[in-house]
């Protein structure tokens, strides 16, 4: 009887621990309409779903690199640096020799996207080849996407990036807009997040991102390429990076080369808060989602209530730390649950 009450209350707090992210959202959302006039206002809501298009798709690359195990820092340069390149070719265009060329808005996206795909190929190569860890390659090229965002423009700010109707590059504000009244940039949150959740779940790539981060020798041996899907993966976060860098230099209708500074930050916590585990092979998309809109209700409410931009950072730092906590709690005690489950049946 004692067990049975016993594994009645672990299961419960098994329930709880994985329901963890979706409960704090909702206690986040019942504070914020006490603390902060307004909060539950539709213009709010619509702000809240700006921000969280940003931090969801960055956090969708961060959620397959943080699964193989690895870290993404560079992301939020990243973001920068393809809202520099996007606003250059509309601003500016190519020049080759005496000849400028103007790029259509399509080819503006599709070049900043492959840009995104490139830096995150070179990432995963340096990490594979060079057996260099991801944090210090990520960081080594955030400062070089960085340095490169701010080279573009000897650090000025590409503004009014509206095109000229005889250059045909004119329609950049559309990513930044709404239709039917939603942000364009949480429709392409929702489209991207339900194309990498299939992705994940139902395909053998997938599999081998879960394996890699879950054991990565033994994955090797099961036939697994390992050094290839990670090169993917970190190409899957280059791509979101630069897609938010669309969104973002659209919604401010400029490009500045400081756009995505500690974004990394947010897409990191938003995947820790989701369940995806910083020990690798532990994530959903779905959960990352719900952790994004947490840090998106916690930005913008602490601005709302007039919280210091320093507190803010200290909260989410906090936030960070205390959902490591309690992964590392959840994964002791699923453990814990396995080994009386298997003791009990012997």
């Amino acid at each position: 009887m004692n067990n049975l009450k016993k594994n009645s209350n672990h299961s419960l707090m098994m329930t709880l621990l994985k329901g963890r992210t979706f409960i704090v959202l909702i206690l986040l959302l019942i504070f914020f309409s006490f603390a902060a006039e307004n909060f539950l206002s539709l213009n709010t809501a619509l702000l809240v779903g700006k921000h969280v298009a940003l931090y969801g798709i960055l956090a969708i690359g961060m959620t397959y690199v943080i699964i193989t195990g690895g870290i993404d820092l560079s992301v939020g340069a990243i973001v920068g640096l393809g809202g520099m390149v996007a606003g250059l070719l509309i601003q500016e265009g190519l020049t080759i020799g005496n000849k400028t060329i103007y790029f259509s808005i399509p080819l503006v996206v599709l070049i900043t996207i492959l840009l995104g795909a490139l830096i995150g190929v070179i990432n995963g190569l340096v990490i594979t080849r060079f057996n260099v860890a991801p944090f210090i390659a990520t960081l080594g090229m955030m400062y070089v996407a960085r340095g490169a965002a701010n080279l573009i423009s000897n650090g000025a700010t590409f503004s009014d990036l509206k095109g000229y109707e005889g250059l045909g590059n004119q329609g950049w504000d559309f990513f930044g807009s709404r239709v039917f009244g939603i942000p364009v940039g949480l429709l392409i949150l929702v489209v991207l997040a339900i194309v990498f959740s299939i992705l994940l779940k139902k395909t053998s790539f997938g599999w081998h991102v879960f394996s890699i981060g879950g054991n990565e020798k033994a994955a090797k041996l099961s036939g697994v390429k390992v050094n290839k899907d990670k090169i993917l993966v970190y190409m899957i976060s280059g791509i979101c990076s630069a897609v938010v860098g669309i969104i973002a230099s659209s919604q401010l209708a400029a490009s500045h080369p400081a756009t995505g500074e500690s974004w990394e930050m947010n897409a990191i916590a938003a995947a820790v808060l989701g369940g995806t585990s910083m020990a690798g092979g532990v994530g959903t998309i779905g959960g990352t989602i719900v952790g994004a809109f947490v840090i998106g209700v916690i930005n913008d409410g602490m601005v709302m209530c007039g919280v210091s931009e320093f507190w803010q950072m200290v909260i989410k730092g906090l936030v960070i730390v205390v959902a490591v906590v309690i992964d590392q709690f959840q994964r002791k005690m699923q453990a814990k649950m396995a080994l009386q489950a298997r003791n009990e049946n012997k």
